[in-house]
């Protein structure tokens, strides 16, 4: 039986990501846009802290408290910034791909080369198009973009499995639309040597669910607080004598919004719980990721439009909301990329299925 409960531990964590998010994030969100970043004494506090470690082993320095607290506390972090959510990550999800090709022993090497780096940043990306090449002991190609200002460590990951390289990454800063306070790279390599590889269709599997869920719990904490400054602006705005919110097409309009909330969120945490019960039950979390990339273009677009032309200023933090999510639902080949694991996987419904296909 499906069980989200959360105990005292869980719970002190939870509302010390949520005053964190609360009284730090959301506060300088504009400031992180402008300089690309986080201070690195949040960056140092967080990492006191421990937010990126909730869920590694006791033996790599973690909580060990599961990829369920990891959603939630993921969700909580971003409701007050996802850019720097994930800023505040230096290893993010290649910790657990490392955990997944190489174990405890591969995670405490890689975390403690990056900690040497001060700022350093490992990021992941899901080569499902084939834009890196390999040859012999050396890969090739250009990333347009990666939401993070540096790259110390890439991690490159396949359906089969997943190759690390720390040399030869030329980074080019980019303008970027969402996402802007982790920063923005374009990544060349030309002939980068290859630290280390290997082949695994289970761990690659495991490494993607990982890294999904990690999207998913963003964008669920994004549309969050999309949909409830939205809810809150419609209560205060009054037009025809009685709040816009009492009108009743926009009173169902801001209650589908917050269903569409709770219905990504409800999978994200199932496709959490499962990889609790069993790591290798990674199917829910391409379905959680899809739901999640999808409902947030409807939630942005909406928390825009119920502000009028008020919610493409920047007082107002909804059309930063909507470039948030739009980035977000861009990361690890998009739900493009989810649908097709979907249906191989036999995840989604029948009807799905057949849209899917036609897409």
């Amino acid at each position: 039986m499906l069980d989200f409960a959360t105990d005292e531990a869980l719970e002190q964590v939870l509302e010390t990501a949520r005053r964190f998010a609360q009284g730090q994030l959301a506060p300088q969100q504009r400031a992180f846009e402008a300089a690309g970043g986080v201070p690195a004494a949040l960056a140092a506090e967080a990492a006191a802290i421990g937010f990126d470690t909730i869920d590694w082993p006791d033996d790599c320095g973690g909580a060990a408290m599961g990829t369920l607290a990891r959603v939630r506390m993921l969700e909580a972090l971003a409701g007050g910034c996802p850019a720097a959510t994930l800023a505040l990550q230096p290893m993010g999800s290649v910790a657990h791909a490392l955990l997944a090709f190489g174990g405890p022993q591969l995670l405490r090497e890689q975390a403690e080369r990056l900690a040497r780096a001060p700022g350093g940043r490992a990021c992941l990306v899901f080569d499902h198009r084939g834009a890196l090449q390999r040859s012999g002991d050396t890969v090739s190609g250009t990333l347009a973009w990666l939401p993070s200002a540096r790259v110390d460590l890439l991690a490159v990951l396949t359906r089969d499995g997943l190759l690390l390289v720390d040399q030869g990454l030329a980074a080019t800063p980019v303008p970027g639309s969402g996402l802007r306070g982790a920063g923005a790279t374009a990544l060349r390599l030309q002939r980068a040597p290859v630290h280390a590889q290997w082949t695994d269709h289970a761990a690659a599997a495991q490494s993607l669910a990982q890294a999904r869920l990690h999207v998913a719990a963003l964008v669920v904490g994004q549309m969050h607080a999309a949909a409830e400054y939205a809810r809150h602006y419609a209560l205060e705005r009054v037009a025809f004598g009685r709040p816009i919110a009492h009108h009743q097409a926009l009173a169902f309009l801001i209650a589908d919004m917050h269903i569409a909330v709770d219905a990504a969120r409800q999978l994200a945490y199932e496709a959490a719980w499962r990889i609790d019960a069993d790591a290798r039950d990674t199917a829910a979390a391409a379905t959680a990721f899809i739901e999640a990339a999808e409902s947030a273009l409807f939630i942005g677009a909406n928390a825009v439009q119920i502000l009028g032309g008020a919610g493409f200023m920047r007082d107002v933090p909804v059309e930063k909301h909507l470039r948030e999510l739009r980035a977000l639902g861009l990361l690890l080949g998009g739900a493009d990329a989810a649908r097709d694991d979907a249906v191989a996987e036999g995840e989604l419904p029948p009807f799905l299925k057949t849209a899917a296909l036609e897409h």
